[in-house]
């Protein structure tokens, strides 16, 4: 069902003015009405929507996670999981971390809090989980909970290491490295 474009422009409106907010203090000290303030919106048309702040940044989450997950997914998918197959323009986390700059811009900035560094690893080891578990044998010689880990501080790590270079690195330079990082004999495999 398609959603009115007035709702779609009001919950951007407030997603932008959190993204603001969230720039110069924590989510848990955001009230509705400086929320309200910053996205030009008057607190009725908050509460149709929403009944706290939180809820702003929870759904605003779940569209970058399902977003961030369908481009981890797409080069496995259009590789049927052989990795060795995997061509560097297949790779899209780049792109999506660009679509959503300001977000990351945020999770990774040295003066905010570490629990939405720590909420976006649990969220990427989340989608990584289900990947190995669902399509990719692995050396069982490892525990799985530490390869996931691994592999999720692996990308955050080269998340973190563009960010702190202002996100200068071409995206298709980007992909150049992460598969010759991947090329790299790789402890999980296509089943």
């Amino acid at each position: 069902m398609k959603q009115d474009l007035r709702i779609i422009k009001t919950k951007d409106s407030l997603r932008h003015a959190l993204l603001a907010i969230l720039k110069q203090k924590p989510l848990e000290t955001i009230t509705i009405a400086e929320l309200c303030r910053e996205a030009t919106i008057n607190r009725g048309t908050f509460y149709l929507h929403y009944k706290e702040v939180h809820e702003v940044f929870k759904e605003y989450l779940e569209v970058i996670v399902e977003d961030l997950k369908q481009s981890y997914e797409e080069p496995y998918h259009k590789t049927n999981y052989h990795i060795q197959n995997l061509e560097a323009d297949m790779i899209k986390i780049f792109h999506h971390v660009k679509k959503y700059k300001n977000f990351y811009q945020i999770i990774f900035d040295e003066r905010i809090p570490m629990m939405y560094y720590y909420l976006l690893f649990d969220t990427i080891r989340s989608v990584m989980k289900e990947s190995i578990e669902e399509h990719l044998e692995f050396d069982h010689s490892i525990q799985l909970n530490y390869l996931i880990s691994y592999q999720t501080n692996a990308i955050l790590g080269i998340l973190l290491e563009w960010h702190r270079h202002g996100y200068e690195t071409s995206i298709q330079e980007l992909n150049r490295h992460l598969l010759a990082i991947l090329s790299i004999n790789s402890p999980v495999r296509k089943m």
